[in-house]
């Protein structure tokens, strides 16, 4: 896009492009998103900015009628395979607050100035930057949704210090943190109570298949991880999560049909605050809430024998994970079985290996065990294959001693060759960890029986899929519910 079709953009309104770019007006020092509400500024008082964090560092406060800070991230990052998308998605994990600029740099292999250069010059701010902008709106979110003490807020959300929390906010919305508080309705925020979690919302864009994701996640819940509560349309989705520094556990409502709403309620179960933004983005993982549903319809849309499917599910999401060596180990649990089988499968390894939550809560009982304990486990309580069995124990030891990296800004093509490199994991299990750990969304799985009966369902070959790129992934999904 240049800056005439994005000025376009915001004179139509056009939320298919929140987040893609933000509109900062000169005259009002004020930053938007592109389907602001508010009245269209002059061509010759725009700036158009690729982040809200260069908007920030620029010096202009995020506008307070459409909040352009808590737009969701660009889809463009679950796309690219490069530097740029790779720094972006450890970012948003949180590794900068973590490990710092040299830890993001070192998990790139590139180095630090490197890797400076290219945010800055793609997206108008370096690492610190990014995630300075991140822990801003975390602060925000959980101001004026919660009745935490502000102190405990400035280190839930990831600062280092009060006095670095309170210039940040000051510069980001050029108000106190009291003050962003008080702007928002008391009877919005919950109170402070032991044990009631964090409320949060988790906002996407453009249409979601929120019941075939649920259904999707109900049907592979593992017993004591994951569980699914309630009717479709009023279900909750719970699970444990194994978190940098502690456990937690996850709640996320369907919440189907709520007219007008963009975003899953959620709430957070943390043994430590420090990782709440952590938590919160693998959730967006899992629910795929990123996606570009406007990219992916009208590219599959068009298809004579796919768009039939598209359009009878509008948004229907490619779910990830929310930890990447779980995910590789139940793909290898699912070979060859059914869902239910590798359901079943998951379910001893968990009562097995897993770690014990201090206290059950429901269903949940345990946290996914580590890569490193099925690396010397027998397994025998598995009642699997020795074959499979061992490579399992592989597959645990690469994992865990780093030859394998399945981490949000690992080389998607490497960590497919090395997982293939394994004995007894081969191109569909390499593709769905792909797809899945990695989010991926152009891979196809050929070899899959249930994707050759949906083509078969539509009339269509496997040649056809590569008319489907870059969003192969969702069209797997539109073949696999095409036979549900």
């Amino acid at each position: 896009m240049d800056d005439d079709s994005r000025y376009e953009a915001v004179r139509s309104r056009d939320e298919r492009f929140d987040g893609v770019f933000f509109t900062a007006v000169l005259t009002t020092g004020i930053f938007c998103r592109p389907s602001c509400p508010a009245t269209t500024p002059k061509r010759a008082n725009v700036r158009f900015l690729a982040s809200a964090a260069a908007a920030q560092g620029a010096g202009f406060r995020a506008c307070r009628r459409c909040r352009p800070d808590a737009v969701p991230g660009s889809a463009e990052w679950n796309v690219r395979a490069d530097l740029v998308g790779r720094a972006m998605r450890l970012i948003g994990d949180g590794v900068v607050d973590r490990e710092g600029v040299a830890g993001l740099a070192g998990r790139l292999g590139y180095s630090t100035r490197q890797v400076q250069r290219q945010l800055v010059a793609e997206l108008g701010a370096g690492p610190i930057a990014l995630a300075r902008a991140g822990r801003a709106h975390t602060a925000r979110v959980l101001l004026q949704t919660t009745e935490l003490p502000i102190t405990e807020i400035a280190f839930a959300a990831g600062f280092t210090s009060v006095r670095q929390f309170n210039d940040t906010l000051r510069d980001a919305y050029d108000r106190t943190p009291s003050a962003l508080r008080a702007a928002a309705p008391a009877a919005g925020r919950a109170e402070p109570v032991e044990g009631a979690g964090v409320p949060l919302r988790l906002a996407y864009r453009g249409a979601y298949a929120a019941r075939q994701v649920f259904d999707f996640l109900a049907r592979r819940a593992l017993p004591g991880v994951e569980e699914t509560l309630g009717a479709p349309g009023a279900r909750v989705y719970r699970r444990t999560l194994a978190l940098p520094h502690g456990g937690g556990i996850a709640e996320v409502a369907e919440s189907a049909g709520a007219p007008g709403r963009r975003w899953l309620p959620c709430r957070l179960y943390l043994s430590d605050l420090r990782d709440l933004t952590c938590a919160v983005q693998r959730l967006r993982r899992l629910f795929d809430l990123d996606a570009d549903p406007y990219a992916v319809a009208e590219r599959l849309g068009g298809h004579p024998r796919l768009g039939p499917l598209v359009a009878k599910a509008p948004g229907l999401r490619s779910p990830g994970a929310v930890s990447s060596d779980e995910l590789a180990i139940r793909a290898v649990l699912g070979q060859q079985v059914t869902v239910g089988a590798a359901r079943t499968l998951g379910g001893r390894l968990v009562a097995a290996l897993g770690k014990p939550l201090g206290r059950p809560d429901g269903g949940l009982t345990h946290l996914f065990p580590e890569p490193a304990a099925l690396a010397e486990a027998e397994l025998a309580e598995l009642g699997m294959p020795a074959a499979r069995r061992a490579t399992l124990r592989t597959l645990g030891a690469a994992l865990a001693d780093g030859r394998v990296q399945l981490s949000p800004g690992a080389d998607r093509d490497e960590a497919e060759r090395r997982l293939r490199a394994l004995r007894g994991i081969g191109p569909w299990t390499a593709g769905y960890v792909r797809m899945r750990a990695l989010g991926d969304p152009d891979v196809f799985l050929p070899g899959d029986a249930a994707v050759r009966h949906g083509l078969a369902a539509i009339g269509a070959t496997v040649d056809e899929s590569e008319e489907w790129r870059p969003w192969r992934s969702y069209a797997l999904h539109h073949l696999w519910w095409a036979i549900a």
